[in-house]
């Protein structure tokens, strides 16, 4: 079989085997690229009163200040998901099991900021996990692969037309 037959089949049946998976991948990648851009998806980063130095509060004093919110649905440890400490801000994220985040002034224990993070969601729903582990696994790793083997065949269909016009440009040049 001729190679540009055989690449140009490949092509084709790959880009309909993997059509849905990779329109979700794009798309939540998409979103992905605009998380820090869109507060709607991942909520900015405040500023503390002091930046660059170790936190002041404690542990358990930001866990009260984040209790004070009833929509983070933070009662205890259990219900922190993460911690994200950023001295260079001042201020800790209290990451919670429910999608919530609450940022926490690291010197005066003050709530700077409390939004929905879904971010995480989107990219849960990126890398296949949203749905199932066996969806990463066996829908979207694959998907990954294929699309690796259809940039390949496709660059070959778009280069193949070039160097033939340039082979037979040189074969017309007289030595």
């Amino acid at each position: 079989m001729n190679p540009k037959r055989l690449f140009r089949q490949v092509h084709y049946w790959l880009s309909l085997a993997i059509f849905v998976p990779a329109a979700i991948m794009f798309v939540a990648g998409g979103f992905l690229m605009l998380k820090k851009e869109i507060e709607w998806i991942q909520p900015g980063t405040e500023r503390g009163v002091a930046e660059a130095q170790l936190p002041e509060v404690s542990f358990e004093q930001m866990l009260d200040a984040a209790r004070a919110h009833p929509e983070a649905g933070i009662e205890e440890w259990s219900d922190i998901d993460r911690i994200d400490l950023r001295v260079d801000r001042g201020i800790a994220k209290l990451r919670a099991n429910s999608g919530w985040e609450v940022q926490v002034d690291t010197q005066t224990s003050e709530v700077l900021k409390v939004a929905y993070r879904r971010s995480d969601v989107i990219e849960q729903i990126h890398d296949g996990s949203f749905f199932a582990d066996w969806v990463k696994l066996y829908i979207f790793l694959p998907t990954g692969v294929l699309l690796i083997i259809m940039w390949g065949t496709g660059a070959y269909l778009f280069l193949l037309p070039r160097i033939a016009k340039s082979k037979k440009q040189r074969a017309k040049k007289p030595a």
